[in-house]
Parts: structure tokens; sequence; C-alpha cells
């Protein structure tokens, strides 16, 4: 009989005391190595992103280099459209053929909105930067950004284009840990493109010259979107990605970027909780050679403790058993929820450690006997408290 199976595992550390308080209009903090999410403010709101959607762009460019659709050092034709653009750009004119990889660092160090749309129309479907951002939209709800939509490959104004910060975390997220043989472009403080100005080759990220670890990722902003920043930052092995928008002005995108790290780094220690491959527990199985199976992560699971607080950390195994024969090594069976509260539940993948062949003609006479035991000793425990 096929039921539902819990076990419960309790681990002592602490709970939080405070949440942290942002002005943001919009903000998230989240923990890479943990998959947590450390706070989170109308993080779900599609809000306008501005530059900070430069970085679906690059994703897609990104993609491109990985599979041989584009090369880095590819020159690209820039358009006069490109060339149009105002605000931040590289200062590119339509007899300019930059590479591929001057492009990708204008875009993260210039934030140049020629290049980004120079880029697009290379990689559009129909050579439009519009074809691209129908395209890049198609891509993000694919990538499970639910609240994302692109009117154009750089943030320009314009009706429709919406991101959220969660969005805008996922896609971080992917960047840091899909594309670390591109990553180290966000990092870089200055870059200078031919004869463009020199005054323009500063990165606007403002964590990058403060040492506390920060390696990008892209700021952002419009009059209508305010000031915000898509940020990441690794101290001692653990890495944070934190989004906000909607700020007042550079100087307190700056101050609360800084603030905001230093809370999740300093706040909050990790923890192991569970090592990879150690079995946590053993299942039942049914029909198979063995009776049990033994079930461990695929990975080290760790947490993210506050550092202040009391004990409440708690560990659930759920799984629908017993499990079925033939069972082989690396297969998922259940599922390791790890709550600390005031937090996301957060969900890991159980294997099975070891094959477990369906059983012979002995073993299906045994369970059998087993099931028919089970039965008649619960239809006699029934039948007895009844009686009383």
């Amino acid at each position: 009989m096929i039921r539902a199976a819990t076990y419960i595992i309790a681990l002592l550390f602490a709970l939080p005391l405070w949440a942290f308080e942002t002005p943001a209009k919009s903000a998230i903090v989240f923990d890479v190595n943990t998959d947590q999410t450390l706070m989170e403010k109308n993080a779900d709101m599609a809000l306008p992103p501005a530059s900070m959607s430069k970085l679906m762009t690059l994703n897609m460019v990104f993609e491109a280099l990985d599979d041989g659709r584009l090369s880095l050092d590819e020159a690209v034709p820039v358009s006069a459209h490109s060339a149009a653009y105002g605000g931040s750009t590289m200062f590119l004119e339509t007899k300019d053929r930059p590479t591929v990889e001057q492009l990708i660092r204008g875009v993260i160090v210039l934030s140049g909105n020629d290049a980004s749309s120079a880029l697009a129309e290379r990689l559009s479907p129909d050579g439009s930067e519009a074809g691209f951002a129908r395209f890049m939209t198609q891509r993000a709800q694919e990538l499970g950004m639910t609240n994302s939509s692109f009117a154009n490959s750089n943030g320009w104004p314009a009706a429709g284009h919406r991101m959220s910060m969660r969005d805008l975390a996922t896609l971080a997220k992917r960047l840091v840990t899909r594309f670390p043989q591109y990553y180290g472009y966000f990092a870089e403080r200055e870059f200078q493109y031919e004869d463009s100005p020199v005054s323009n080759r500063f990165n606007r990220n403002p964590l990058l010259k403060l040492n506390i670890g920060a390696d990008g990722l892209k700021t952002g902003h419009t009059q209508e979107a305010g000031y915000g920043l898509v940020g990441s930052a690794i101290q001692n092995g653990r890495r944070i990605i934190f989004v906000f928008s909607g700020l007042t002005s550079e100087a307190q995108r700056a101050q609360e970027a800084e603030r905001m790290t230093n809370w999740a780094f300093n706040q909050f220690a990790e923890k192991q909780l569970f090592e990879k491959g150690v079995p946590l527990t053993t299942a039942e199985v049914w029909m198979g050679e063995a009776a049990n199976v033994g079930m461990a992560t695929t990975q080290d699971v760790k947490a993210l403790i506050p550092v202040l607080g009391r004990d409440g950390v708690q560990a659930k195994i759920t799984y629908r058993g017993p499990l079925e024969a033939p069972i082989e090594a690396g297969d998922q069976v259940a599922d390791l929820i790890v709550t600390v509260p005031g937090f996301n539940d957060v969900v890991h993948p159980l294997v099975a450690t070891e094959t477990v062949p369906k059983g012979g003609f002995v073993v299906r006479v045994r369970t059998a006997a087993t099931v028919l035991y089970r039965q008649l000793t619960g239809r006699l425990q029934t039948q007895a408290g009844t009686l009383r």
C-alpha cells in the first residue's frame, strides 16, 4: 500500500530577530550557496528595469557564444538605429566595427545603449532590435522569469518594458553560475573604446571600489524607474545577490547597496547541515531484492542561520512509500525540505544510494504474505476494538 512518509530531523540553530528595512520600492536579497531568500519587498512587482534589463541581453549573447552562433572576436556592424541612441553610450558610429567582446565590455562597463542595440540586431531573428526584444521575452519566460517583458535591448523607456526584482535575481544567479567564463567582465572598473571620450570609461557600479567582495553586476536609472542596482558579492566563499529599484539618487543607491551587502554577510552564518552522498535514512522498498534503500543528498546541504535568536531550524524528508522496485542508484526518491523560521523553505532532492533490482518469485510470494499479514492484523485489531 502506498502511503505518504515524513521524517523530521531536528536541527538547533538560531532564528531571526528582525528584518532588513529598505527605502527601495522593490528589493530582494538572495544567498546563492544555500538558495535562501534573506529578504524581499514587492519582489514580484513588474517595474521599469532601466539599464538593469541589459543583463538579459548579455544572457542571450553568452548563450550564443556557448553554442557557436557568436565569437568574441567577431566584428559587428553598427546600424544608424543603434548609433542614434542617447543616454549612456559607447559613442559608436556607423563606420565602426567593434568586436563582440568590445560590445560586451561596452554594455557592462559603460552601460552602452548603442552597444546593447548592436548586439541585439546581430542576434535578432529578423535583424531588428524589436525582433530581438520579442525573442528575449520568449527566452525569459522559458527561464521562469514570468514577470518580464521587453520592448528593446537596453531598458530605454518604453511601454510594456518591465521586470520584477525576483526575475532580475534569477537572471543574476544564472549569469554567475552558468557563465563563469564571462562573469569576470562585470568586475572591470574601466574600459575605453578607441577614440571615445576618456571620461567615458568608468564602471557605474559603486560597490566595485569598496573592497567588500563585490564583482558585479549592473546599475540602472531612468526618471520613471529611479535608481536601481543588480549587485553580487562574495566573502569567504559565500555569494549573495541583491536587487533593488526605486531610489532617489546615486548617493542613496550606493549607500543602500553597501548597507544591504554588509547586512547579508554580517547577520548570518553559513552552517553545513548534511554531507553529499551520506545516507540520511532508509526507505522501505516494495517488491525489491532488498527491503530498504538509503537516501542521500546530491550535494552538501547548507543553510544560512541568523547569528542571534532562538533554536528552531528543521529538516523534513517527504516521499510516497514504500518505493517500488526497480530503483537505480541516483534516482530521485524523496525531497528534503529545510525550514529556517522566517524564511522560505528550501527543497533539496534525495536520491537512492544503491540499486535495488526487482525481486523474483520468492520476493513476490514473501511480499504477498506480508501484505496479507498486515491486512489480517489490521482487521483483527479493528474487531478487537469494536468488541470492547
